[in-house]
C-alpha cells in the first residue's frame, strides 16, 4: 500500500502545545537532534522528512512539484496526528514550507521560525540545473562537496551527510523543482504570526540579507544573526537555536514570569525581586524559566494538581517556609481548606506525623490570616 503521509518522529506531552520542525533539502528530521529533545520539554514536538527523504515515500511527490504540495503534505500529516493549530520552525526548504502556511493557511499557524531560508532562493536557473544533475547522474557528487555548503571548515555531521546520499534522486529533483518555483517576496507584508528570522553569519546558501529581506517585510518578525554558523544552524549551533526559539515560542522568563505571579500572587514576587541581586539573579531567571515558564505552564496536569503535589513535597522535606507560600498558592488555584487539610492528612500517612503535625500547624496559620484578611477587607 502506498504511504501518504510524511515520515515522522513525535516527542513530549500530546497534550503540551504543538510544534512542527520541517528539515533543509538533503536532510532528515535528524538535523533537529540536538534542538528537538530540550523542545519537547515544553512542546508536542513533531519532526517531518521530506518527500524522498529519511523515512518518506519518494512518491508523495513528482516533477514540477511546488512549496505548496509540501505544505499541504505537511498539513495532512497535522490532521492525522488531530493538530489543528500550530507553532513552525523550519531549516531552508523547511523554512519556505513555513513561510507558504504563514501566508495562504494562517488560521493553521500560532507563531512561525525561519531558520538559514529565504522568501526566494536566488531564481529558478540553479535548481533546474541542480535538478537536471540529479536526475541523470544521482546525488553522489553532490554529498560529496555537502560540508561546503552546510557547515564552516572543520565541521560535519557525518548522519546528514549519509542522509544526503541515501535520499530519493527523483524526490530530491522534485524538490529543487519547488525551490526553483518558489517566490513569495510579494505576499511576505500578509503574515501576521509573530516572526522569527534566525540567520547564519556564514551560510553562503541564504546569507543573512535573505532573512534580513523577510524581517523588513513582516510587521511582527524579529531577526537573530548567530556568528559562527553556516547553513544548518541547528545542526552546528544548536545551543544558540534553542535559545532563540525558548524565547519565541514559549516567552522563556517572560511567560514564567506571568504564571508565577498568577500562582504567588504579585506581592510575594515583588518582594522577591526586590530582593534580588548580581549574585541571586542567574537563580531567579532558572526559576522563572523552568519551574515556572515549562513545569507550571505544561497543560498535563492542572494547577491544583499540580498544587496538590507541591504541597506534599514540601512537607515531606520540612520546607514549612515555602509551605506557607503554597498554601496560599493552592487557594489561588481553586483548593479549599478542606481539600488542603486532606492533602496533608495523606502527609500524615507517608511523609510521618510529626511532618504533618508542623504542616497542619503551619496551614492553619496562613488560612487564619487569610480569613482575617477577608473579615477586614
Amino acid at each position: 500500500m502506498t504511504r501518504t503521509l510524511l515520515n515522522h518522529l513525535t516527542e513530549g506531552p500530546e497534550t503540551a502545545p504543538p510544534l512542527l520542525l520541517g528539515p533543509s533539502l538533503g536532510t532528515s528530521h535528524a538535523l533537529w537532534d540536538k534542538v528537538a529533545p530540550e523542545l519537547s520539554a515544553g512542546h508536542r514536538v513533531v519532526r517531518w522528512d521530506l518527500p524522498g527523504h529519511g523515512g518518506s515515500a519518494p512518491d508523495l511527490i513528482g516533477p514540477g512539484a511546488t512549496v505548496g504540495d509540501l505544505a499541504a503534505l505537511v498539513l495532512g500529516l497535522a490532521d492525522s496526528l488531530g493538530i489543528e493549530r500550530f507553532a513552525y520552525a523550519g531549516v531552508s526548504l523547511g523554512g519556505a514550507v513555513g513561510l507558504h502556511l504563514a501566508v495562504h493557511h494562517p488560521e493553521r499557524v500560532s507563531s512561525l521560525a525561519v531558520i538559514c531560508s529565504s522568501a526566494h532562493f536566488n531564481g529558478s536557473k540553479p535548481w533546474e540545473e541542480r535538478a537536471e544533475l540529479v536526475r541523470g547522474e544521482g546525488l553522489a557528487a553532490l554529498a560529496e562537496n555537502a560540508n561546503s555548503r552546510w557547515f564552516t571548515p572543520g565541521f560535519t555531521v557525518q548522519r546528514l551527510i549519509e542522509d544526503h546520499r541515501n535520499a530519493d534522486p527523483e524526490a530530491y529533483a522534485a524538490c529543487c523543482d519547488a525551490l526553483a518555483a518558489f517566490d513569495l517576496r510579494e505576499r511576505l507584508p500578509e503574515i501576521s504570526v509573530p516572526t522569527l528570522l534566525i540567520a547564519g553569519r556564514q551560510d553562503p546558501a541564504t546569507p543573512p540579507a535573505h532573512l534580513r529581506e523577510i524581517a523588513d517585510a513582516v510587521a511582527s518578525a524579529t531577526l537573530v544573526e548567530l556568528p559562527g554558523a553556516s547553513h544548518l544552524a541547528p545542526a552546528q549551533c544548536p545551543a544558540a537555536v534553542l535559545t532563540a526559539l525558548r524565547a519565541h515560542f514559549d516567552g522563556g522568563a517572560k511567560r514564567g514570569m506571568e504564571v508565577r505571579r498568577e500562582v504567588l500572587g504579585d506581592a510575594h514576587v515583588d518582594r522577591a525581586q526586590a530582593r534580588q541581586t548580581p549574585f541571586t539573579a542567574r537563580f531567579q531567571d532558572f526559576i522563572s524559566r523552568y519551574a515556572w515558564g515549562e513545569i507550571w505552564t505544561d497543560p498535563t496536569l492542572s494547577r491544583r494538581e499540580r498544587s496538590m503535589i507541591t504541597l506534599t513535597a514540601l512537607v515531606a522535606h520540612g520546607h514549612y517556609d515555602e509551605l506557607a507560600m503554597h498554601v496560599r498558592a493552592a487557594r489561588r488555584n481553586g483548593l479549599t481548606p478542606e481539600e488542603i487539610g486532606a492533602v496533608l492528612l495523606q502527609t500524615a500517612v507517608y511523609c510521618g506525623v510529626p511532618a504533618a503535625n508542623s504542616a497542619f500547624a503551619t496551614a492553619q496559620r496562613v488560612l487564619a490570616e487569610e480569613e482575617g484578611d477577608d473579615s477586614t477587607g
